[in-house]
């Protein structure tokens, strides 16, 4: 079975712009019949269109609603690593919770809140 995989804002932010790594990577998991989890981070990435490279990758993914456990257990993960980036911090117990691998332009933020709340992640830099 393959792994789940989350997608951060800099994934998003990669689909919109047409990188090729992360569209190949994207059409490898959808054509596998995996769905490719984005969490809150959409909030981030979208600016009101039209964004059709966005809105196509977005078709192949499961959109996840906010969740009370998950919001708890971000702000410890923000409190623990001294930051005040939730959305980093969703990600992250997001795809702790999942046991996904984290597709991100930026790994590093994300394995600062991983390791504070002693959390092993697979992250994977596009």
């Amino acid at each position: 079975m393959i792994p789940p995989i989350v997608y951060d804002t800099g994934a998003l932010v990669a689909a919109e712009r047409g990188d090729l790594a992360l569209t190949m990577l994207h059409r490898q998991a959808t054509t596998t019949g995996l769905r490719p989890i984005v969490p809150v981070v959409l909030a981030q990435a979208w600016r009101g269109g039209p964004q059709a490279r966005l809105s196509l990758l977005l078709k192949g993914c499961l959109v996840l609603p906010d969740d009370e456990r998950l919001a708890r257990a971000a702000g410890v993960a923000c409190a623990a690593a001294g930051t005040t980036d939730v959305v980093d911090a969703l990600v992250v117990v997001t795809a702790a919770a999942l046991r996904a691998t984290v597709i991100t332009s930026d790994p590093d933020d994300l394995h600062q809140l991983a390791d504070a709340i002693s959390v092993r992640l697979a992250i994977r830099r596009i």
